[in-house]
């Protein structure tokens, strides 16, 4: 299978509640690339890269977690990326 590589802005409640946390747990349990960081606005932006059933298996794990609240995700897809070897948190 390809890989993609996907810039996603997170809207909704996701700063403060452990989000870059289980993004990064589950980024790597999947052997996803990628890292993660807050912004000044509220969001939480990733990029993020790996087969694209991975990513989205992703995207409904973070869905699923009890304090986490996406109200909607803004997704471009981009270049790969060949210097990458794990998930990050910033």
């Amino acid at each position: 299978m390809s890989e993609v590589r996907k810039h996603i802005v997170f809207h909704g409640r996701v700063q403060g509640v452990g989000f870059r946390y289980t993004a990064k747990y589950l980024a790597r349990s999947m052997d996803l690339t990628g890292w993660v960081q807050n912004e000044w606005d509220g969001t939480v932006t990733m990029e993020v890269q790996g087969r694209e059933t991975l990513i989205n298996k992703m995207l409904v794990g973070l869905n699923h977690d009890r304090f986490i609240t996406v109200e909607w995700m803004d997704t471009t897809e981009i270049p790969l990326r060949d210097d990458e070897r794990s998930f990050s948190v910033r």
